[in-house]
């Protein structure tokens, strides 16, 4: 018997495959490889899949994160608040500029606690970092209303995102800035590294574009210090195909999930909830166990492969030691990072393979 995997990219590749094979062709035939029509095609499309008026195409999703706070001009002496349950390259975007992380508990729904927001705005409170995490959504109508009343940006980190809906809007037009990541397994995945931002300010927009290319409008002519961080014209290609089809792939994402809510039956587990007035897209399906080692264990054993999203929380990696957090200062985060667990969940996923996985959690 085949081991599942906890995520498979392989499927997703082959439901289309005829018509990927095709653009990639048609790019690699093209003889234009940087920043040509398939990029501009991909930044207008996506731009109104999302429903912002701009998309700006950079290299990967943490280029997205530390372009955007470095484009809004937060640096040293700077805070900006972010939940703590985060990938820590949410955290990175932040830090890259010389700006402070200031961390928030997260929620039930483990997204960032909006109630908690409040009591950590300081002088030096310059923006919010809000992580969509697992494709569901923050209270974003409380988070923005707190950015205007506090005069402060507001940045969202769309990489596990892309189509989640609060109350009818789309994660990534909340803010000054959505950022994007397309790695391969994510719901809009490439083939290789590859990131976006959203808004719907022109000069942002503009900016993004200067910084991108080596701080430069006009070939040669360098207002800037810039970085190189392209979307290249494959890449670009391979998207607007995939693109065409993240309403179907979204609801079979969908199905999934319900399905798992439906027909696992644990006492042991704890199922996620969803978020009244939200579309969430399940980007991943995480459940948590106190006895998570032994579940792994269990399911190993029978041939199905888990992920732990994230066993270290940002506050306590090695990397930001400076900042001087000890273990026990965020315990909801602590105790999610000991208890989370990301069961198989990709597009491309047979009945079998989830029937394999809900009798194996029903019977640990």
């Amino acid at each position: 018997m085949d081991k599942i995997q906890p995520n498979r990219m392989d499927r997703g590749f082959q439901k289309y495959q005829a018509e990927f094979e095709a653009k990639a062709l048609e790019v690699l035939r093209s003889g234009w490889y940087i920043l040509g029509k398939e990029v501009s095609a991909f930044e207008e499309e996506f731009a109104a899949y999302v429903g912002s008026k701009h998309c700006v195409g950079v290299a990967n999703g943490l280029d997205a994160l530390w372009m955007a706070f470095r484009v809004l001009g937060i640096g040293p002496g700077d805070e900006v608040l972010v939940q703590g349950n985060t990938y820590i390259a949410s955290v990175m975007g932040i830090t890259m500029n010389g700006a402070t992380p200031v961390f928030i508990e997260p929620d039930e729904y483990y997204q960032i606690d909006v109630t908690k927001l409040e009591e950590h705005i300081t002088d030096k409170t310059k923006a919010i970092l809000v992580v969509h995490l697992y494709g569901h959504n923050a209270k974003m109508d409380e988070v923005v209303a707190l950015c205007k009343k506090y005069n402060l940006r507001l940045v969202e980190d769309c990489a596990q995102s892309h189509g989640s809906m609060y109350q009818g809007q789309m994660s990534g037009t909340f803010g000054d800035i959505g950022c994007f990541s397309f790695y391969p397994s994510k719901n809009l995945g490439a083939f290789g590294d590859a990131g976006a931002i959203t808004t719907n300010d022109p000069q942002i927009a503009q900016d993004f574009r200067v910084l991108r290319n080596y701080g430069s409008e006009k070939r040669y002519y360098n207002k800037i210090v810039g970085t190189n961080s392209r979307l290249d014209e494959l890449q670009a290609g391979l998207l607007r195909v995939r693109l065409q089809y993240m309403d179907e792939l979204t609801r079979e994402r969908q199905e999934l999930a319900a399905r798992y809510t439906a027909e696992i039956r644990n006492d042991k587990l704890i199922l996620p909830m969803e978020r009244p007035d939200t579309v969430n897209v399940w980007h991943q399906y995480v459940i948590r166990c106190k006895e998570r080692d032994a579940l792994i264990a269990h399911l190993e054993s029978l041939g199905i492969g888990t992920i732990i999203h994230y066993p270290i929380p940002p506050h306590l990696a090695e990397a930001y030691q400076y900042l001087g957090h000890e273990k026990g200062a965020y315990p909801i985060t602590e105790k999610y990072a000991n208890e989370v667990l990301s069961i198989p969940m990709y597009n491309g996923m047979t009945t079998e393979e989830q029937d394999r996985v809900i009798q194996a959690l029903n019977n640990f």
